[in-house]
């Protein structure tokens, strides 16, 4: 609409085309509800008040508000690619998200963010993105593929690219790492959001000096505070493997609130299907004693400020009609979602439309040469470094621990709930492997292999004995990528991820019964974690402390280098 239209149907000179009726506005500018009417035409807000329409819908005093915005989020993590994802995420009221692609970026680079591009585009929910800073997060690892400086640049006139995505290597800006700058530089003056778990004193000054203007890694309020003080706007996040709500709701006051959003990062099927989505985190809000405005405030208007979204985040003449409604103030459950003024979803479903749903081809990306692996692990002296997992958290423990020595070598302890890890290269059939061990899982017997292994995504596979992680190991390959259960020589479930190995090419729901057998596969065989995939995945996430897991060996995460698997028993 041209702002001749707009004013023009303000004035109410012309019927509007939609009118919803006798709604109890939710505004987040004044922070108060006011009984009025929402006057729509095409994709904008156009008045609220008395109005003339074509159409009338009587809402019969539903509560109206703007639709809900993810400020971080990993569509991939899904394992469905956007258009599929919408599908569960638009009926709960989300109707833009912020996503940094670079789960496929780091298999495909360009070419897995062109496809991300292409898969949303025509769909009922507003892909944003952000450009991939970390492809790959370190040197520490093997990605499929690099994205510096040069390749980023030509985003910068992209209407639909923000800024630079979470700067996860830290290490590199606070010490001034040429290539890192020159990110910064590039994006200078847009938005570039943070990733910097644990950082505190003066090398989170540095950070913050940088430019960088955003965190979603606190996992407490202490730390959210200091970063909050610096000028930072904090992303409160609500994963899968990582649930920071509750914890940081405490932060939240009427004086701060307007500097954090809320974010979902990374969330499986069956956590989107049956919890929800930023939806599930304004109700969590709301039942831990935050005001119901303030919640929604920090899941519309709130993010997009940050983004600098003017054009949407609330009920007001001008902004685009990304609208939900829903009947319940202390527990706002979206009965009607409109993104654009077109009905989108209603009681929970996506409406039928004419939205395209293409899945365009990608290459093969499970490159592994076998014949080059070996999975053992030879003992030497001493106690060995372990990665200890932390429920719920991304964050590891170093552990040294005596490991289980069979005939010269050192092998998995179920009993003691300490089992074998390994990391294979498998974009370029180099043979690389990272080998560890890991506590925390919990299997008794059997193993665990997976695509999805932040960031770099290689072949990540966890075991009580080689023959059951040779077996999950080559079948994932088999699949082209996904997430498998093995006992012995034996599959018990799994996951296909054709696409990039990290999305299927089936419905949600599909996925959802896939994984949930393999989950449920991996507790019969011990482990008691809510998603051990999901946690697995986290494990060769080297920009995260303390201790990881990569192609290239052992990280100790703090130290921000390579370690040897064998520590001084002293």
């Amino acid at each position: 609409m041209n702002l001749d239209e707009i004013l023009r149907y303000a004035r109410g000179d012309e019927p509007a085309d939609l009118l919803l009726k006798n709604g109890r506005v939710v505004n987040v500018d004044s922070g108060e509800v006011i009984e009025t009417d929402v006057a729509v035409v095409r994709s904008r807000i156009v008045g609220l008040g008395d109005y003339e329409a074509d159409k009338v819908i009587d809402l019969d005093g539903a509560y109206v508000a703007p639709g809900l915005i993810d400020a971080h989020v990993h569509i991939e993590s899904s394992l469905v690619p956007p258009a599929e994802f919408a599908r569960a995420v638009v009926p709960r009221g989300t109707t833009t998200v912020v996503t940094d692609p670079h789960e496929i970026a780091n298999v495909l680079g360009l070419d897995g963010i062109r496809f991300m591009f292409e898969n949303a585009k025509r769909g009922p929910l507003s892909m944003y993105v952000m450009a991939s800073s970390c492809v790959p997060a370190t040197h520490m690892e093997t990605s499929g593929a690099t994205l510096r400086s040069y390749d980023l640049a030509p985003f910068q006139t992209d209407p639909w690219v923000l800024g630079l995505a979470e700067v996860m290597n830290f290490p590199g800006v606070i010490h001034g790492e040429a290539e890192m700058l020159e990110k910064l530089r590039v994006f200078e003056g847009s938005v570039i959001d943070g990733h910097c778990p644990g950082l505190s004193g003066k090398h989170l000054m540095a950070y913050a000096a940088a430019g960088i203007q955003s965190d979603h890694e606190c996992t407490t309020v202490e730390e959210a505070r200091e970063k909050l003080r610096l000028g930072m706007t904090i992303f409160i996040r609500e994963a899968t493997n990582a649930r920071n709500l509750k914890t940081l709701l405490p932060l939240v006051t009427p004086e701060n609130h307007h500097r954090i959003c809320f974010c979902t990062d990374d969330r499986q099927p069956a956590d989107l299907l049956d919890q929800g989505h930023i939806d599930y985190m304004v109700r969590t809000a709301i039942d831990h004693g935050v005001d119901p405005i303030i919640a929604i405030r920090m899941a519309t208007s709130n993010a997009a400020a940050y983004f600098r979204l003017y054009d949407r985040g609330a009920i007001a003449p001008g902004r685009r009609a990304d609208i939900i409604v829903f009947r319940d103030l202390q527990s706002p459950a979206p009965h009607l979602v409109l993104r654009g003024g077109r009905i989108v979803a209603r009681d929970g479903a996506l409406v039928e439309t004419d939205w395209e749903r293409t899945v365009h081809p990608l290459r093969s990306t499970m490159n592994v040469s076998w014949d080059k692996l070996d999975l053992t692990i030879p003992a030497e002296p001493g106690r060995a470094r372990v990665i200890g997992v932390v429920p719920d958290q991304l964050v590891t423990e170093q552990l040294l621990e005596e490991v289980r020595r069979v005939d010269g070598l050192a092998v998995a302890d179920p009993e003691r709930d300490i089992l074998k890890m390994v990391v294979i290269e498998r974009h370029r059939a180099s043979g690389a492997i990272g080998k560890g061990f890991v506590r925390g899982l919990g299997l008794k017997r059997g193993a665990l292999a997976s695509s999805v292994a932040h960031d770099h995504h290689n072949l990540v596979v966890i075991g009580a004995d080689d023959e059951s992680m040779l077996t999950a190991g080559r079948r994932t390959q088999e699949l082209g990528g996904g997430m498998v259960v093995a006992e012995g020589s034996e599959v018990k479930a799994e996951v296909p991820l054709p696409l990039a190995g990290l999305m299927s090419d089936r419905s949600i729901e599909h996925v959802r019964e896939q994984l949930d057998a393999a989950l449920d596969a991996a507790h019969r065989l011990g482990s008691e974690l809510h998603d051990p995939f999901m946690a697995m995945s986290f494990l060769a996430l080297e920009v995260i402390p303390s201790l990881k897991l990569t192609d290239q060996g052992l990280v100790d995460v703090d130290k921000f280098e390579i370690v040897p698997l064998w520590a001084d028993a002293g």
